[in-house]
């Protein structure tokens, strides 16, 4: 693929997921910008962008996964230094948005992180953000700039279709909770397979209970849709419960592989058929074992050609 971007277009990282931003790069056929991004020896974060950036569109890739406040403050300071040094236009690349879970006040005296942090990038000097399958799409209207919120769906898809699990009769979308419907309606759609929806009940932030299957999914090939799996809890539950109802295959879809605490074992315990990541969050020892993780940084490379060109970045998701 030739893409001719000029000299105007820079794409800069941190440390939360340089393989990823490297990734773009080669899509967007482009160096790495040369950022600097280093500790003091109190552990403050020192930046410096060796680059040019006077009057160029720049894009800074930057997933705020863990450790998270290191992630996100590398973020901030990787924009406030573009601004500083005359960037004219600095777009935050967010593929995993931490503190997502908290978008609302649903109990007293907590706060709405999501909000805060869409605030600190817009302060740091960001005058764009690109978002990848938000845990909470309305936080794109926490932003008082433009939003794009793109989608891993193309990415994961394709993948089952090269497995043989689209449009065929036994094949069914699972969403692991009554607030998955949506994502999952639409991977159904695309692989035109029918929908079903595990009931839950959260006992607590990292343990749920799954109560009922809506849906028939005796004898199916299921794959469970989740835009995060965290503690593996969630997913976990809904793998058991589909099993109790006679579900013949499991296997899981998520675009952010976050796989803290115990999801390891969780999961390899559940005796999932496969489980199927985006690389938005780099993996470690916590990953299970078998895990395929899919990149989307050609995605991403080409949402960030087309905003660089003033394209439409939705014509990238024709059947959503």
């Amino acid at each position: 693929m030739s893409i001719t971007t000029g000299e105007k277009l820079q794409v800069f990282s941190g440390n939360a997921n340089r393989s990823l931003a490297r990734r773009v790069c080669e899509r967007l056929e482009l160096p790495l910008g040369d950022a600097m991004v280093n500790r003091f020896p109190d552990g403050e974060i020192n930046v410096k962008i060796s680059d040019d950036v006077r009057g160029r569109d720049v894009f800074v890739v930057q997933p705020t996964c863990p450790p998270v406040n290191d992630s996100l403050m590398e973020l901030l300071l990787l924009i406030d230094t573009a601004r500083r040094a005359s960037a004219a236009r600095i777009t935050a690349v967010v593929p995993y948005y931490g503190y997502a879970r908290k978008d609302r006040k649903d109990e007293g005296r907590v706060p709405i992180s999501a909000k805060l942090v869409a605030n600190l990038i817009t302060t740091a000097g960001a005058d764009r953000v690109v978002c990848l399958d938000l845990h909470a799409p309305q936080i794109q209207g926490f932003f008082d700039i433009p939003v794009d919120h793109l989608y891993s769906s193309p990415v994961l898809t394709n993948h089952f279709r090269r497995q043989g699990l689209a449009d065929i009769r036994d094949g069914c979308i699972v969403a692991p909770d009554v607030g998955g419907i949506k994502q999952a309606r639409a991977y159904a759609k695309l692989l035109g397979l029918q929908l079903a929806v595990v009931d839950k009940r959260r006992i607590s932030p990292d343990q749920a209970k799954a109560m009922h299957v809506i849906g028939d999914v005796s004898g199916m090939r299921c794959i469970l849709v989740d835009d995060m799996i965290s503690t593996g809890g969630t997913i976990s539950e809904a793998a058991n419960a589909l099993r109790e109802n006679g579900a013949r295959e499991v296997h899981v879809c998520a675009t952010h592989a976050v796989f803290c605490g115990p999801a390891r074992e969780r999961l390899e315990a559940a005796k999932l058929d496969s489980i199927v990541v985006s690389d938005t969050i780099p993996q470690s020892d916590a990953t299970p074992k078998g895990v395929v993780t899919l990149s989307v940084g050609d995605l991403l490379g080409d949402a960030i050609l087309r905003i660089h060109q003033g394209r439409s970045v939705s014509k990238l998701f024709p059947n959503l």
